[in-house]
């Protein structure tokens, strides 16, 4: 079953884009990974205070980016929505190799197997599944409707100027989940690498430009190739905030301010992935979801306008995130 176009899949159900609100477009309830040992986010009372502070932040919604494999918790995740009120809209999909152990079966599944998987999270609900700690690593979705919530993006990650032959897969996989119900897609870029080539190998599967979010572009902060990203359509994720290691804020700041004054003020998206619990408040981290809301967003208001910032955080997001048939 398809959203009908226009709305949006969230875990509650399907709502009017419109209803959105503003949008933190990456963020991860529920996360785990080799690559962030020790870092795990697998408590359900935490994350749901975390996600309180961004609802108090002045987030209504957000998209948890977690795809299949890494500990992604689908009625868990409903519970906070539920809980805390805020929007919740999950994901589906396949990440960068290193993200799972070698003999993790999503990275040998074939293009089918994938595109199956993908197409009963989004249209039937959402499981675990490709999961080594499952018995059935393509497990059927509980038939009671409320016992499973259903994905609403679809997302594929790629590596540092690297598209392999798992990524190939996930990326044909997506295609097809994409052709058969119009559901947004997410591709992380490594370090903002290889953004013109993720558009061109979607373009191939039948994912036009304008219904891909390319995650990290702000990694590479440069206004001239996003300003060229944005005139192909494609939506600009910016979720690098509070990363002072690489570079302060203003950075991303005057890159967003200067791309929208490049024409590209109807593309720009705007979260954090913090994704780690030494960087979540309620897991005893800083500086935790509600910066985002407190600490950057203000400053990017006063640097980009009022116009910008609305666009930023509900148009472009309610844009990308419904879905079309």
């Amino acid at each position: 079953m398809s959203a009908a176009p226009g709305r949006v899949r969230t875990v509650t159900g399907d709502v009017d884009a419109a209803d959105l609100g503003s949008v933190n477009y990456h963020e991860h309830l529920f996360q785990r990974s080799p690559l962030l040992p020790g870092d795990d986010l697998d408590d359900e009372d935490a994350s749901s205070r975390e996600a309180a502070e961004l609802r108090d932040s002045g987030f209504a919604a957000l998209v948890d980016a977690t795809p299949l494999g890494l500990g992604r918790r689908p009625a868990a995740i409903r519970r906070i929505s539920r809980g805390t009120g805020v929007i919740v809209v999950m994901t589906t999909g396949a990440h960068r190799r290193e993200h799972y152990a070698e003999d993790h079966p999503l990275l040998t599944a074939s293009e089918d197997e994938l595109a199956t998987a993908f197409l009963r999270d989004l249209t039937l609900g959402a499981v675990e599944g490709l999961d080594p700690d499952s018995a059935d690593p393509y497990p059927a979705p509980d038939p009671d409707p409320d016992a499973a919530p259903r994905a609403g993006v679809l997302k594929v990650g790629l590596g540092y100027w690297r598209i392999d032959d798992a990524a190939r897969r996930a990326i044909a996989a997506v295609g097809a989940a994409h052709r058969e119900t119009g559901a947004p897609v997410m591709v992380h870029l490594e370090h903002g690498t290889a953004a013109h080539e993720a558009l061109d190998a979607l373009a191939a599967v039948g994912v036009a430009a304008d219904r891909v979010a390319l995650a990290h572009v702000d990694r590479n902060p440069d206004p001239g190739l996003h300003a060229e990203l944005a005139a192909r359509g494609s939506f600009l994720g910016y979720d690098g905030a509070a990363r002072a290691r690489d570079w302060p804020d203003s950075v991303l700041i005057d890159c967003l301010t200067e791309t929208a004054r490049r024409g590209g003020a109807d593309r720009v998206l705007l979260g954090g992935d913090v994704a780690r619990a030494t960087r979540y408040r309620a897991y005893g981290g800083i500086p935790g979801l509600r910066y985002l809301g407190e600490r950057f967003v203000p400053r990017l208001r006063d640097a980009a306008g009022d116009d910008v910032v609305e666009r930023v955080l509900r148009r472009n997001p309610a844009a990308w995130l419904a879905w079309r048939v």
